[in-house]
């Protein structure tokens, strides 16, 4: 028996992505495996394809780190779970046993990794996970919506609640709020009650991110956001900035921040390497905050606000599986508002 898979044999552009044929994998003790009906896009499919200089990526690998889908078989040991159950995948990997792990911040295990990162992941018709990283699907989601949730919502949550420790009333920003894990992080903002100002590079984006909740827009191709940030809060300053942007953003969010603020940052898709102004850290008590994705906890927690209908997945399309070329140049061009899903399954329109 074999499935359908995106497979990247070596780093490249977008003729990196093969379409093959692969052995229906089987699960080992403590696993199950998923018959997956939809999968998610997320930047860092772009990132394992084309290659990151310094990191060894374990190829040839399949693709995709999101995933829904039914349990078709259980491994040896695997109790709480049925086949045929309807699940989402938690797409972060860890050892289970070591003190992080016990502490429930498996996030901070040695040994985590990702779906689609460090092992196969769900660009393919089935997967075999730890049975630990199949949990329950929103019953008022479908398939593609629910593919769309667990990386940007689990990455947003961690950066504003855990790591930012944003409170009710204060003053965030959120930048790229077209992407998918801005779109997360202005829901999450508006949940706990916080002003939130937006950056996007359209007109467009801007009234997006305004239905989700944002109560003021800028484009930062045309607007210093900087300056209208001060203007904003009054002179005092933000007390909080989400950002994955990096480089281009780095000194005009240090210089936007009140004493006391905090910079929580999760990437730098416009370049690793940022100067900074030291004495814009130290004088001001400014906290720098990198952040990771989150806890498997964390992950309960926004799939309960999500069935409760307090967190809503925006799903820009959904396309093929073997579109999958579709989706990275959409990410690529940035002309994507939310999450891209990829249909696998028959059933991939159904709850």
């Amino acid at each position: 028996m074999e499935m359908k898979a995106i497979v990247v044999r070596e780093h490249g552009g977008l003729e990196a992505l093969k379409v093959e044929s692969r052995p229906i994998p089987e699960p080992g003790p403590g696993e199950v495996r998923v018959q997956l009906e939809a999968a998610a896009l997320n930047h860092l499919d772009v990132w394992v394809r084309k290659g990151v200089p310094g990191v060894k990526y374990p190829l040839p690998m399949v693709l995709g780190c999101d995933g829904a889908g039914v349990i078709a078989a259980l491994g040896e040991g695997v109790s709480g779970l049925t086949v045929g159950d309807k699940v989402v995948l938690a797409p972060g990997l860890a050892c289970g046993a070591c003190g992080a792990c016990s502490m429930g911040k498996d996030h901070l295990c040695r040994h985590y990794g990702i779906l689609g990162e460090h092992r196969d992941g769900t660009f393919a018709e089935t997967i075999v996970v730890p049975a630990k990283n199949a949990l329950p699907k929103p019953s008022n989601l479908t398939f593609a919506e629910a593919a769309t949730v667990p990386l940007v919502f689990l990455t947003a949550w961690h950066m504003l609640v855990d790591r930012a420790e944003l409170q009710l009333g204060e003053d965030v920003l959120i930048h790229a709020a077209g992407s998918g894990v801005s779109t997360a992080g202005i829901q999450i903002a508006k949940l706990l009650q916080a002003r939130v100002m937006v950056t996007a590079g359209s007109k467009e984006k801007l009234k997006q991110a305004q239905v989700l909740g944002a109560d003021l827009g800028v484009n930062y191709r045309e607007e210093d956001f900087a300056a209208i940030a001060k203007s904003w809060t009054g002179k005092r300053g933000l007390d909080v900035i989400f950002d994955h942007v990096g480089k281009e953003t780095w000194g005009p969010n240090l210089r936007s921040l009140t004493r006391g603020g905090r910079l929580v940052l999760c990437g730098n898709t416009s370049g690793p390497m940022a100067e900074t102004s030291l004495p814009h850290i130290f004088f001001k008590s400014l906290s720098v905050l990198g952040s990771t994705m989150g806890s498997r906890g964390e992950l309960h927690t926004i799939l309960e606000l999500v069935s409760s209908g307090k967190l809503k997945p925006v799903l820009h399309e959904t396309i093929q599986l073997k579109d999958i070329a579709k989706g990275h140049r959409m990410l690529e061009e940035r002309s994507v508002f939310g999450k891209v899903a990829v249909a696998i399954g028959e059933h991939h329109d159904q709850s």
